[in-house]
């Protein structure tokens, strides 16, 4: 008689997850609970004064779009610069955006798996997708951080600390090292022993300045699109610690590794880092709204690419482009 399926993995599984949500969850209460916001905030918001200004929210969420789409093309450049295959942004974009769907579940390894086993479609190699993936993400993580110092430097120093300034020099350090020929290739020569392949020769340390300010760019981007929907509920907000308070929120949300998407993290440090400019009932309104505003701009794309991608078979003419 056949022995039935070993279920111990999928409970071991099933009891990470939870444990992952439930951690996370704690630590959403924790930080939020440092600010002061409970539900009696919420209350004390007018409703009927929170109507946007659907010419504002159309252009937010259309810069949002436009971000995403410029990081789809970033990583195919990075892929095209380690020396893999020359993917056209139009057919980037639908890869990525379908690989992004990994973002929502736990773990951080979904999307990058994702994307490799998309691009294999147009003939990258997997551990060359995975190793642009991993460099953009990188890249785009410090770049994140260079526009979220302005969160910090703005912040009431009681409530931040030093941490604006140790990460102003973490920040330097990294473009320093980036920067320097000896130190980048001493990277690049550590990174590809990492992932086992040979680093391309004209990789330069031109190549990572470059890449940074391409992210940094698609971060400023991202940043504003921000602040244009804050401003289109029509709130008062100054530039700098608004929109920089959404790069760094998104940071600290994806260095918090059991937050799929950064949910609840995210959304914590925003109302933390919103609430010296905004008040805190404001702050954690806006940190709904832009959780709201992030996901559909980005699932519903998303789903019509899978919708395509399913349509057409699930996969593409191998292109070469080597």
């Amino acid at each position: 008689m056949a022995r039935p399926p070993h279920r111990g993995g999928s409970l071991k599984t099933w009891l990470i997850r939870m444990g992952q949500l439930a951690l996370t969850a704690l630590v959403t209460w924790y930080v939020v609970g440092r600010v002061g916001l409970d539900w009696t905030e919420f209350q004390r918001l007018d409703l009927a004064e929170w109507q946007p200004n659907l010419v504002l929210l159309a252009a937010s969420a259309a810069m949002l779009l436009s971000a995403m789409f410029m990081n789809a093309a970033l990583w195919a450049r990075v892929v095209r610069d380690l020396g893999g295959a020359h993917i056209p942004v139009k057919q980037a974009v639908p890869l990525f955006m379908i690989a992004n769907l990994g973002r929502y579940l736990p773990g951080k390894v979904w999307q990058i798996a994702g994307l490799a086993a998309l691009a294999s479609s147009w003939g990258v190699r997997p551990i060359t997708a995975t190793g642009a993936a991993v460099l953009g993400q990188g890249l785009s993580i410090l770049a994140a951080t260079s526009i979220g110092l302005g969160a910090l430097l703005t912040a009431p120093e009681e409530s931040v600390g030093p941490w604006g300034m140790v990460a102003a020099a973490l920040v330097a350090l990294a473009v320093l090292l980036i920067a320097i020929p000896p130190s980048f290739r001493a990277g690049a020569r550590l990174w590809f022993r990492i992932v086992r392949t040979e680093a391309p020769p004209q990789l330069a340390s031109v190549h990572g300045l470059q890449w940074l300010a391409l992210y940094t760019l698609n971060w400023v981007v991202l940043a504003l699109s921000f602040w244009v929907l804050v401003i289109s509920f029509g709130v008062s907000a100054e530039i700098v610690p608004v929109a920089s308070a959404f790069a760094a929120a998104y940071v600290a949300g994806y260095l918090f590794i059991p937050a799929p998407a950064g949910v609840g993290i995210r959304e914590g440090m925003l109302i933390v880092f919103l609430t010296p400019h905004l008040g805190v009932g404001v702050a954690g309104a806006l940190a709904v709204i832009a959780r709201i505003w992030t996901t559909v701009v980005e699932l519903v794309p998303a789903a019509l690419f899978w919708v395509r991608h399913v349509a057409a078979g699930g996969a593409g003419e191998v292109a070469s482009h080597e």
